[in-house]
């Protein structure tokens, strides 16, 4: 019956059902289901399947997003469990738009993937200056930082950010992550940054890896 339950809300998730997750939630705690597995093992399990599919152009942007957006309900209604049974965000992560650059869909889409391999993510929106990313970084101490530029003339931007976190003497701190239409994995060893990835199913899988470096290199 768990494992029907579990199975049932990976289904509902990456066919964006909010009210069949809502449900199922309920269903899985009346059975006893721990809070961490429902989440784990039924709706981030879910997400990352359709992420596997979209990465494949099997689904797009749209039911991704919607997807996400029924994780990020669930994730909602899970969270006083969560945290009754002392559980903590495996990593969290600063992502914006860089400065001089308005497009904010690829940077959403990546923040929904992210949150869905249980980071917290600070999202600092669209237009945001170096000196913006380096406060966040000293203000969160986030794992990652994710850099979205969608424009030729906006990715120098992400170049500067590099720029202003080594001034900053914050570095050595953080993993710096760039994307977008533009960038290529070049221009990211070009400009000193530490991953590219070209969508938001593969940020996610890259940015899981770098969960917990602000303890360990603090």
């Amino acid at each position: 019956m768990e494992t029907s339950t579990l199975e049932a809300l990976s289904t509902a998730v990456q066919k964006g059902r909010v009210k069949e997750v809502l449900a199922l939630i309920d269903t899985g705690l009346e059975e006893g289901l721990p809070a961490q597995q429902m989440l784990d093992d039924g709706m981030l399990k879910g997400l990352g399947i359709l992420g596997v599919k979209f990465r494949n152009n099997e689904v797009f942007v749209p039911e991704v997003l919607v997807a996400a957006r029924a994780l990020n309900k669930g994730t909602e209604k899970l969270k006083p469990y969560l945290a009754a049974a002392g559980a903590e965000a495996k990593g969290v992560a600063v992502i914006g738009t860089v400065k001089g650059d308005l497009h904010d869909i690829g940077k959403n889409l990546v923040r929904l993937m992210v949150e869905g391999t249980g980071f917290e993510v600070i999202d600092l929106g669209v237009d945001v200056s170096p000196e913006k990313f380096v406060e966040a970084i000293r203000e969160h101490k986030p794992d990652v930082l994710l850099l979205s530029a969608l424009l030729t003339t906006t990715m120098r931007q992400q170049e500067e950010v590099v720029k202003a976190v080594n001034e900053a003497g914050l570095r050595g701190q953080v993993k710096i992550m760039v994307g977008g239409a533009p960038v290529t994995q070049e221009y990211c060893d070009q400009i000193g940054a530490d991953a590219y990835t070209p969508d938001a199913s593969t940020a996610a899988d890259v940015a899981a890896t770098f969960a917990g470096y602000a303890r360990t290199a603090a």
